[in-house]
């Protein structure tokens, strides 16, 4: 009797397991679907190459121009400035925590970079505002300080959690004997570190970096607050800029239902939800990289 209670429920949490599973995939589908069928309407009045390749994004003008190549370069050039701040801080701090740092230090730390995390958005575009801001701008002889630096360096703070947690746990991760090899060698820490253990453990730190970078694309309040939010074809990171997160949390609480802006939204959320799913997927790729190459 045992037996079978035993395989009846084991029969019920697979079966309810592989339900979430199909939940979450369902969900996925559907945010999807109603992006791509709004999406539709609007390339029906637009041809999508106009929409990608246009250098103007004026919706609300007497003739409205639809072309989100500034709303692009303005996201790349923000993620891109966080990726270069936080790849090598990222990487440095976990190979600081994975390799040097003594146990005391470490349960200090983890913590407290974890706790980074936690902190929303909308405080640190507000930091953004009265601290970095005004010091960008003071430095640089700016009117203001809000525009593409400022975003970059408050989406690198955001990042760099992620980078550092997962780059810790794959550093950490590499066999002790590789370490044991190359001092056997004559190599110093140092020399081992950087020519050994990252080396080996670059599926994993890539991984960390690409889901960074997804953080810092799809990222809102933040780059809302920061970084001036002008339309303009940025020229360098001392320019004010309007990413497609910003855009879309501007225009959608104004635009009228059903119109062409409204639908042109939509199709700027669809490219947005191609690049932090091309973003993360090349995460997952390296991370499943990675587990295979211990596995083995």
């Amino acid at each position: 009797m045992k037996y079978k209670n035993r395989i009846l429920i084991d029969r019920v949490a697979q079966h309810t397991f592989k339900l979430t599973g199909y939940l979450v995939l369902a969900l996925l589908g559907g945010i999807f679907g109603m992006l791509l069928y709004n999406a539709i309407s609007f390339f029906l009045e637009v041809k999508p190459l106009d929409f990608l390749t246009g250098r103007e994004w004026n919706p609300t003008a007497a003739t409205p121009t639809y072309g989100i190549l500034p709303l692009i370069v303005s996201t790349t050039i923000v993620a891109f400035g966080a990726m270069v701040i936080a790849i090598p801080l990222g990487i440095g701090t976990a190979a600081y925590i994975s390799e040097y740092a003594s146990p005391k230090v470490k349960n200090i730390l983890k913590p407290l970079i974890e706790m980074l995390a936690a902190i929303p958005s909308v405080v640190i575009g507000f930091l953004g505002i009265v601290l970095v801001g005004p010091k960008i701008a003071s430095l640089t002889d700016l009117p203001n300080g809000l525009n593409a630096l400022n975003g970059s360096l408050l989406l690198a703070i955001m990042a760099l959690p992620t980078i550092i947690t997962i780059s810790e746990d794959a550093i950490h991760a590499i066999p002790k004997t590789y370490r044991e090899g190359s001092y056997a060698l004559g190599a110093s820490k140092w020399q081992t570190l950087i020519k050994i253990t990252i080396p080996a453990a670059a599926p994993g730190i890539i991984a960390a970096v690409m889901l960074g970078l997804g953080r810092a694309i799809g990222e809102t309040m933040t780059v809302l607050m920061a970084t001036g939010n002008a339309a303009l074809f940025p020229e360098d990171f001392f320019d004010s800029v309007k990413t497609i997160t910003a855009t879309i949390a501007i225009e959608m609480g104004e635009v009228p239902f059903q119109t062409t802006h409204y639908f042109a939204l939509f199709a700027i959320a669809i490219v947005l939800f191609f690049m932090t799913l091309i973003a993360n997927l090349v995460g997952e790729y390296f991370i499943n990289r990675f587990r295979k190459y211990h596995a083995a």
